[in-house]
């Protein structure tokens, strides 16, 4: 038993290490990072799709369910990066996400910074706020399809 925390606390850096590995040492190949990305947007789009109603005031108000799932979607915004590595185009996205970095990061970054804002929005239990954090979010996303995703 007396190994048992030693052995407890190798398991835990062993799967830290895995965590904060590049992108790149995550994916066996490239087309694991690219389903990896588009599972976690996939899950982004359903999680932001389910307050659609309530922000259309289609469905009632409950401040406790949309404060949940924003926070979810929060921790989903953090996923799809890593799967944008080098050596992992494809899919839905275009070259540009590649050749235009700099411009990917900042549509990244402001997609995080608008999810900030629905959180505090959401936080707050004003749907007046919800509504227009939500705008703002979908642009977000609206914006980098526009600029980083290939047209359907």
């Amino acid at each position: 038993m007396k190994q048992f925390p030693l052995l407890a606390a190798a398991a835990c850096m062993t799967v830290a290490s895995l965590w904060a590995a590049p992108a790149e040492a995550q994916f066996a190949k490239p087309a694991d990072a690219i389903k990896y990305r588009q599972a976690a947007l996939t899950l982004m789009a359903s999680h932001f799709g389910r307050m659609q109603p309530v922000v259309k005031g289609q469905a009632p108000y409950d401040a406790e369910q949309i404060k949940a799932n924003v926070q979810l979607l929060n921790t989903l915004a953090e996923l799809p990066w890593a799967g944008f590595g080098p050596g992992t185009e494809g899919g839905e996205a275009l070259p540009e996400v590649w050749s235009d970095a700099a411009g990917f990061a900042q549509k990244r970054d402001a997609l995080k910074e608008n999810m900030a804002k629905l959180q505090v929005a959401a936080d707050s239990g004003d749907l007046q706020k919800v509504r227009a954090a939500f705008g703002d979010v979908g642009a977000s996303c609206k914006s980098c399809h526009d600029s980083f995703r290939k047209k359907k």
